[in-house]
């Protein structure tokens, strides 16, 4: 039996549209552009633009974007593929000619071909209603003008300035005016940045029509000056994570290769919901093979008072083990047997392997799992300055989990699920004629050959971007996500349990305790993993605490609002009541609707 209990905290809820972010002022700007006529998928990327200006440190032009979305004509579920592929010139070979036997955090290397413009025009052309001026003058006029700095803003750049000053000199002339990080609450300017912008918008505009103008931006990016910008900055040698100086692989040709598209998406039936994700070149479905695992413990998960016991925060870290070892071992741009690992024959051979104890094992399935060998060396190694898994960063740029996440639902059903990421200011040196610089998500290729997951020329890293949507009844009705790397789908069980198990509304479904495991390897620079460990917010309780603890968790109080930074939105087709909801942790996440 499960307690169901509601607390007086509502969800915002309307009838027009609703946008829910993590940030303030990209949920007003999306809003801005439904008011504006616009539908949802125009408010998704003015709001993502805004992003990459309003939180730099966690997103960036040269990032990518993979999202899930359903319009009001076609309620299918799409995936929009926005994540580069590795240069052509990224083999094993080069980084063993390098002494390297990991890819690189930070620094040239690791750049992927650059997708978020590329994804965001693509959905704009073919799903928008606006011109690409109508969406890019909000982003344009906060590059220009200042974006008020956050607090966590300042942190990173300090946390990086050290390396800024002496080895990346482009990117201490933008992040460290007169020498020092800006304040919190003072604006901060990148006006090459937008110059960018205007620049790719005078070459676009030359064509008439919609469409055409769109098309030519991103001509404007992949086959001309941005093009030309990043190949000859990528010649240069620049520190990285690794102690030394490395140019990168990424040319103008890698970018004009390559272009945005769309997928199907993989959707998970659970009896009147269905969870839909992107393929497995994220680690999307690992959310789907936890939920799977437990479907057989339902009649154990038990929330009262808007927070879970024990036994179902142990049953779920537990799963979600079972889950990662699986990503590990699996998951890759390549033929991935999804059928099989979200199927309820291979969840039931696989539940046994869960105990009352904590297991300290790194465990795939299946008949022919593959691990890489530095495994043994990474396990226990430190990495990043904190247990919460987003926004982790050291003085050598090493970041983990920094991204951002969008929900844009409008009146006539379009929906939305975003999570943009890469391209941070700490990643590699800023380009200083662009007023950006490069992504670093081929960190997550391992240089071992024959993994799922192995560098290759020309494909997708395995990222944790990790977006969702829930069909109840076959029908669109949830967008949800958050930043946080290899937590993203962790944070987003403690969402959906509280929701669908706890029986707690958007809000509150949010606001309730999250927690989540450390104990498989992480998807960032070192590849570190702690066997056993379990970071909870404090909020979960003493007892619940101390009862983890007695089944051989190595408990981490990450304090009482630390971890996720969720927002959702709904939609109920039968009323055509829409609802948002959004973190409270930071006070920066933001839904506004009407």
């Amino acid at each position: 039996m499960v307690d169901i209990v509601f607390t007086s905290r509502p969800e915002l809820a309307g009838t027009h549209g609703m946008v829910a972010t993590t940030h303030w002022l990209a949920s007003a700007t999306g809003m801005a552009v439904l008011e504006d006529g616009g539908n949802a998928f125009d408010a998704a990327v003015a709001a993502g633009f805004v992003l990459q200006v309003a939180e730099p440190h966690l997103n960036g032009p040269a990032g990518q974007v993979p999202a899930l979305f359903a319009t009001a004509r076609d309620r299918t579920p799409r995936v929009l593929c926005g994540q580069g592929t590795s240069p052509a010139a990224a083999t094993p070979a080069h980084f063993r000619e390098l002494g390297l036997d990991l890819i690189p955090g930070s620094g040239l290397l690791s750049a992927t071909v650059p997708g978020a413009w590329d994804a965001w025009l693509l959905l704009l052309r073919d799903h928008g209603t606006k011109s690409l001026r109508d969406v890019l003058k909000y982003a344009i006029s906060y590059a220009w003008k200042g974006v008020p700095v956050v607090s966590r803003i300042t942190d990173t750049i300090d946390a990086v300035s050290e390396l800024f000053v002496h080895h990346w000199p482009t990117s201490a002339q933008l992040w460290l005016p007169d020498g020092h990080p800006p304040t919190p609450g003072s604006l901060h300017r990148n006006r090459a940045l937008a110059r960018t912008w205007q620049r790719l918008l005078g070459q676009a505009e030359v064509h008439p029509g919609r469409e055409a103008q769109i098309d030519a931006a991103r001509r404007a990016w992949s086959h001309g000056f941005v093009a030309e910008a990043v190949d000859e900055f990528s010649r240069r040698a620049f520190r990285d994570d690794s102690g030394r100086d490395h140019a990168g692989l990424l040319t103008g040709d890698d970018l004009a290769s390559w272009e945005a598209g769309y997928e199907d998406a993989v959707i998970t039936d659970f009896g009147e919901w269905s969870l839909v994700k992107c393929g497995a070149w994220t680690q999307g479905p690992v959310l789907a093979q936890q939920l799977r695992l437990l479907e057989g413990f339902r009649d154990r998960l038990r929330y009262v008072d808007g927070r879970p016991d024990a036994r179902t925060v142990h049953l779920a870290t537990e799963c979600a083990k079972l889950a990662f070892a699986d990503r590990e071992a699996y998951y890759g741009d390549t033929d991935v047997d999804l059928a099989t690992l979200l199927s309820r024959e291979y969840a039931e051979s696989r539940r046994t392997l869960v105990g009352d104890e904590a297991s300290g094992e790194l465990r795939p399935g299946g008949a022919d799992p593959r691990l890489p060998a530095v495994l043994e060396r990474t396990r226990g190694e430190q990495a990043g300055t904190g247990a919460v898994g987003e926004p982790t960063v050291d003085p050598a740029g090493r970041t983990r989990g920094d991204t951002v996440h969008i929900d844009v639902v409008d009146a006539e059903g379009n929906m939305i699920s975003a999570t943009p990421s890469g391209g941070w200011l700490q990643s590699s040196p800023t380009i200083p004629e662009l007023g950006f610089c490069l992504d670093s998500r081929a960190q997550m290729f391992w240089l071992e050959e024959g993994l799922p997951n192995s560098l290759a020329p020309r494909k997708r890293p395995r990222i944790t971007l990790s977006p969702s949507m829930a069909l109840r009844n076959g029908e669109p009705t949830l967008a949800f996500g958050t930043p946080g790397g290899d937590q993203q789908d962790q944070w987003q069980l403690c969402f959906w349990l509280a929701h669908t198990v706890g029986g707690l509304n958007l809000q509150e479904s949010i606001d309730a305790p999250a927690w989540h495991t450390t104990a498989f390897p992480s998807s960032f620079y070192p590849r570190s993993w702690q066997p056993k460990e379990l970071v909870v917010e404090s909020r979960i309780g003493e007892e619940t605490i101390r009862e983890l603890r007695e089944r051989g968790h190595d408990v981490v109080d990450g304090g009482p609002w630390a971890l996720g930074r969720l927002s959702a939105v709904s939609r109920d087709a039968a009323s055509g009541i829409l609802r948002a909801a959004a973190n409270p942790r930071g006070m920066q996440g933001y839904a506004v609707g009407r």
